[in-house]
């Protein structure tokens, strides 16, 4: 018989529910919040599930990768559209949460998440340590005590963070697509290198422009019966990718002097909207182009100097 799981998962305790073809509840309860601990969860009740799905959330990429690792049917799914299911129930627990994943597991209706794969992403966290690091000094001032006892290493560091620029950019030059995503104005080796390690699959995506919506560059919208109305962008997903996008865009709009179709349309709508919202609306251009290209396997096509 076909078993389905759900996990709700915690810092320290994962509950676990499994349930037949037919809804029925086969077994429950929690282990340690370990991926070889809900292996062994399953291994002792003699269970094989066709799927086990989970929440997005902090632990998730680390508990996929471990249940992917340990050879079981693991899917992360969007937490906010679980949320809708999960919260029609009259009574809210963890055990009762894994019950509706399971469930949710059994029917199929649910929305995965695309968990990126280890590779690329290190050069990602490692640019997120740097920035977590020159954040604890400006807000802890025993933090910039410390750091001002290292200025005899200051030569040493910048040399460092010269060769790491380095690398980054030698990486980018050898990355065939990266080499293509720079190809457009105003994107760099961090934006191409990030939006690679961030997207991961371009295929995943359908349509092009659906990765403006992915990175929180569409506005949201509210309709019900007569009420229909759009807001700001919804600042879903990745905030840091939102950021290099918009500095992009920026830097399109500002500083690149070089005739191209990005740049003509980014200041003429500089100039109806407003400097920040033609940023922001340069920034979902940039992502789409950007995406275009990598699943076209072309580059950016610049045209002939002309009046922007």
């Amino acid at each position: 018989m076909e078993h389905y799981a759900g996990l709700d998962v915690s810092l320290k305790e994962i509950s676990i529910c499994v349930v037949d073809g037919d809804g029925k509840t086969v077994a429950r309860g929690a282990c340690p919040a370990d991926p070889e601990g809900v292996a062994g969860w399953f291994r002792n009740r003699s269970l094989n599930p066709l799927r086990i799905v989970h929440e997005s959330g902090m632990l998730s990429i680390w508990l996929q990768r471990g249940l992917a690792r340990l050879g079981l049917p693991a899917t992360c799914i969007d937490a906010r559209k679980a949320h809708k299911a999960l919260s029609a129930r009259l009574n809210k627990s963890d055990a009762a949460d894994a019950e509706g994943l399971a469930q949710l597991a059994r029917t199929g209706w649910f929305t995965p998440v695309h968990i990126r794969m280890t590779g690329i992403s290190q050069g990602r966290q490692r640019q997120a340590f740097r920035d977590q690091l020159a954040a604890a000094g400006e807000a802890n001032p025993v933090l910039r005590v410390i750091a001002d006892g290292f200025i005899v290493a200051h030569d040493t560091l910048c040399q460092a963070a010269d060769d790491l620029d380095k690398a980054v950019k030698r990486k980018a030059k050898e990355h065939p697509v990266a080499r293509r995503l720079m190809s457009i104005p105003g994107v760099g080796p961090v934006n191409a290198l990030s939006f690679i390690a961030l997207v991961d699959n371009p295929n995943r995506f359908s349509r092009t422009s659906d990765v403006g919506a992915f990175l929180g560059l569409t506005p949201r919208r509210h309709q019900s019966g007569e009420v229909d109305w759009s807001g700001r962008v919804s600042k879903c997903g990745d905030g840091a990718m939102r950021g290099l996008l918009f500095e992009a865009a920026s830097c399109v709009i500002r500083q690149v002097k070089r005739f191209s179709p990005l740049k003509s349309w980014a200041v003429r709508l500089a100039g109806r909207r407003g400097i920040r919202k033609a940023a922001v609306a340069t920034a979902r251009k940039i992502a789409v182009l950007m995406l275009t290209l990598w699943k076209s396997k072309i580059s950016y096509q610049w045209t002939k100097e002309a009046t922007a």
